[in-house]
C-alpha cells in the first residue's frame, strides 16, 4: 500500500508515524493538525458453492499468480453488506446468481492484514458469463479438485475443511487465522 503523504484534514506534509496519547497502536499522525490516520484490514468475502457434489471455481486471470484456481472472493466495497458483497464477487467472477445460505468461514491473515468472510451459497442460475479477472470456471467434484494449483493458502484450508465436514454431514462455524483455528458447531 502506498504511503500516506499528506494530511486528508489539513493538507499538511506533516504526517508522522508514532503512537497517539491513550491509544495502543502506531498510527500516521498530523504534525500539524492532530489528524489521526487508521490503516485497518482489508475484507475479502466470497462463497463455497457447491451443486450436485461439485465446488464452484474460478481461475484467476489477473495477478497475482493468473491461471491458478481460488473460490470466487474478493474485496468488499464501501457501502456493501459482507452478504452482498459475496454474491457481487460471485456474479463478477463466475456469472452464477447465488443466495447465502449460511455463514461459514471467518479467517484472519494478520501478517497481510486480511479477513476473509466466506457463506455457504446455493445456485440460483449459472449464465456460462464471467467477468475479465476470470479465465475460466468450473465445478469440480472433491477428488478433481486442482489442489496444487489453489492460490491462496486460506481459501485452500477453508475448502479442505469444508469438504471434510460435508462428507461428516456436520457444517460448522470456523473461525481462525493462518496459525490456529476452532471450528463453532451450530446445533
Amino acid at each position: 500500500m502506498p504511503a500516506l503523504r499528506f494530511c486528508p484534514q489539513c493538507g499538511s506534509a506533516g504526517l508522522n508515524r508514532q503512537q497517539p496519547a491513550g491509544d495502543t497502536h502506531t498510527r500516521l499522525l498530523c504534525t500539524s493538525c492532530g489528524y489521526i490516520h487508521y490503516e485497518n484490514p482489508k475484507i475479502i468475502t466470497g462463497c463455497i458453492i457447491e451443486r450436485d457434489g461439485k465446488y464452484l471455481l474460478c481461475q484467476r486471470a489477473i495477478p497475482p499468480r493468473p491461471g491458478t484456481w481460488t473460490l470466487p472472493a474478493g474485496f468488499m466495497e464501501n457501502g456493501e453488506s459482507t452478504e452482498q458483497a459475496a454474491l457481487r464477487e460471485v456474479w463478477e467472477e463466475t456469472g452464477v446468481r447465488a443466495e447465502i445460505l449460511s455463514p461459514y468461514s471467518i479467517f484472519s491473515v494478520p501478517r497481510i492484514s486480511e479477513v476473509y468472510i466466506i457463506f455457504r451459497a446455493g445456485v440460483l442460475e449459472v449464465t456460462g458469463q464471467h467477468g475479465p479477472e476470470t479465465l475460466d470456471w468450473r465445478f469440480f467434484a472433491a477428488d478433481e479438485i486442482p489442489w496444487d494449483a489453489i492460490y491462496y493458502p486460506a481459501i485452500r484450508q477453508i475448502l479442505e475443511r469444508y469438504i471434510a465436514e460435508r462428507q461428516a454431514g456436520v457444517y460448522g462455524i470456523y473461525m481462525g487465522n493462518d496459525d490456529s483455528g476452532r471450528v463453532h458447531f451450530i446445533r
